[in-house]
């Protein structure tokens, strides 16, 4: 008799156990799968629990209290981003004006009467005028790509023919450098869906950077799969992470002209439109790769 009673207890206390493990094990799930859903979303919703175990109700708890200071950090970290984009946008245009007007004015005094000393001054005057124009130039553009949130309209795009117009726009400027590209592309098309106007930015943009940076040569080869590889001697970059070609505003002293934009730009432009670009380098040969989905 005190065999079954025992059992019973034993058996109650096991299928009361069981039951709490199984509210347990909903509730985490439930606690999971609304945690996802508030992470992926823009609210400032909660994660509530229905059952009564208390260490599930501390354990929400405790997430409620990151979840809110991780939400209040993001919109912060959107509301500044989004001020620092109109002001660069701001102060971009704002500069225009004055810089063309400056340039006005020079071309009206080398038009003047001068010393050798005045000449030369002049000349200094005007080479920084037009590098700040430049810079000034790439900010606003910059400013605009990073702050469009809307899609870009994508067309079928022939790869090889528009590598082919982007290195023929700057073929003159490379060979005035001493650079003779060699260049391998397929000649069947490779079509993919793209922006054309942002594909012949971002093909200019890595010829560009060959400028600054080659030692005198340049390798461009595009691979059937669509992918271009721009490679180039520079012993100049010794020592720099090619990562950081990427960020905004770097730039070597050796580079020529350089707004340290350039690359920045090409990388949102490329990933926006769903392709990846990367550095490598291999001794003192850089490598720029670009890459696009099939």
């Amino acid at each position: 008799m005190v065999a079954w009673v025992l059992c019973a207890i034993f058996g109650a206390a096991a299928a009361i156990l069981a039951l709490r493990l199984h509210s347990v094990h909903s509730g985490l799930d439930s606690i999971a799968e609304t945690l996802g859903e508030l992470l992926s979303e823009d609210t400032n919703g909660l994660i509530s629990v229905s059952a009564g175990d208390r260490s599930l109700k501390r354990v929400a708890a405790e997430l409620n209290r990151h979840l809110t200071r991780l939400k209040s950090l993001q919109r912060q970290y959107i509301n500044g981003d989004r001020e620092l984009k109109d002001a660069v946008t701001n102060i971009s245009h704002d500069l225009r004006t004055p810089l063309t007007a400056i340039s006005g004015y020079l071309e009206l005094l080398q038009r003047e009467q001068m010393n050798k000393t005045a000449e030369r001054y002049i000349a200094c005057i005007s080479e920084r005028t037009e590098a700040m124009k430049r810079l000034t130039e790439e900010l606003f553009r910059y400013s605009v790509i990073i702050s469009t949130s809307e899609d870009m309209a994508l067309e079928p795009v022939d790869l090889c023919a528009a590598l082919e117009e982007s290195i023929a726009g700057l073929y003159g400027a490379l060979t005035e450098r001493g650079i003779e590209p060699k260049i391998t592309i397929p000649e069947e098309k490779i079509v993919r869906m793209l922006n054309r106007e942002a594909l012949s930015r971002i093909y200019g943009n890595i010829l560009g950077n060959a400028l600054k940076y080659s030692d005198g040569d340049l390798e461009i080869v595009m691979s059937p799969d669509g992918s271009a590889s721009f490679s180039n001697t520079a012993s100049n970059l010794g020592g720099v992470d090619v990562g950081k070609l990427f960020d905004r505003f770097f730039s070597v002293e050796a580079a020529r002209n350089s707004t340290g934009l350039g690359l920045a730009i090409s990388k949102t432009l490329a990933e926006q439109m769903g392709g990846r670009i990367s550095a490598s380098m291999t001794g003192e040969l850089l490598t720029i790769k670009v890459e696009w989905g099939g």
